[in-house]
């Protein structure tokens, strides 16, 4: 898919994405510490039911399950000789449930490092790296898209896009985790973000994870004013509790969950989606209440 083509299809009407990978996961086995990204290779019949359920329930895009497959984040779980390897297998499995018939997008996160223009000591060239090298790689296996979601740096954010941008012309969805004020973790702030971002190219610009949707209207609404690409909402399922068990439990329900995405798409949000604690029947829900505006 090219960037036109993206545009196009986001101007027709809202894009569902699916809804969470790991908190689901969690739920159907995945125990707590280790990669993800490995387990869902040594269990990919568990991922591609999650992932066929979310098809089923409207999703129009599926993030691969490469969200943690970059050299440096691979590194600490012993995997860094198996980049290439991983990225592959883990892009097939969504290609596979797609079938072409959705389109998937090479998912990309964080990679532990802080730029040292933020304060951190890792130069753009050694971030610019984990990003190209894992770009090219989703690329050159069919990724129809990419996402770099999650993201706490705008500067680690930019370093991403011009990475994938030296790889490829695919559309890049960059997606923020951000305090309630807007504040990115760790470096400026997703208005400027945004800004800079659109001039560099990215599809479109946006929230995931951070907090539940009541929590996101202010900043979706100003993004979509002054922004001329699409905005992305991907919140939880609400703000996590912690049980007894120190698990963290998300308490949205789907029928709550769909209610109140609905000031997001009211606020100019083109692109909607649920991150953690979101299960197939929150996409089911939201697909449904965004066909009948």
């Amino acid at each position: 898919m090219n960037k036109s083509e993206f545009k196009e299809l986001t101007d027709k009407r809202i894009v569902c994405l699916d809804g969470a990978t790991g908190t689901n996961l969690s739920m159907r086995g995945m125990p707590k510490g280790g990669s993800t990204e490995a387990w869902i290779l040594d269990h990919p019949d568990v991922f591609q039911q999650l992932q066929r359920e979310f098809v089923e329930a409207g999703s129009d895009i599926l993030y691969a399950p490469t969200f943690g497959a970059n050299r440096k984040v691979l590194d600490s779980f012993g995997f860094a000789d198996k980049v290439e390897e991983m990225n592959k297998r883990l892009l097939a499995l969504s290609q596979e449930v797609a079938k072409g018939q959705v389109l998937v997008a090479g998912d990309m996160s964080p990679t532990g490092l802080v730029p040292d223009s933020a304060g951190g000591d890792a130069s753009y060239e050694q971030i610019f790296d984990i990003y190209r090298e894992q770009a090219e790689i989703l690329y050159h296996a069919g990724a129809d898209l990419m996402a770099v979601e999650t993201m706490m740096s705008s500067d680690e954010t930019s370093i991403a896009l011009d990475a994938i941008s030296s790889v490829c012309d695919l559309p890049v969805l960059c997606t923020f985790s951000v305090y309630a004020d807007g504040k990115c973790f760790f470096d400026g702030n997703i208005f400027d973000a945004a800004a800079i971002l659109q001039e560099m190219g990215a599809a479109a610009v946006g929230l995931n994870c951070s907090n539940g949707p009541d929590q996101m209207e202010s900043i979706i609404r100003y993004l979509a004013k002054n922004c001329s690409i699409p905005v992305i909402a991907k919140p939880n399922a609400g703000m996590p509790r912690i049980d007894d068990k120190g698990i963290a439990v998300y308490d949205l329900g789907p029928e709550a969950f769909a209610v109140q995405m609905k000031p997001l798409t009211d606020a100019g949000a083109r692109i909607v989606g649920g991150c953690c604690g979101t299960e197939p029947e929150h996409i089911r829900l939201l697909k449904k209440m965004i066909t009948e505006l």
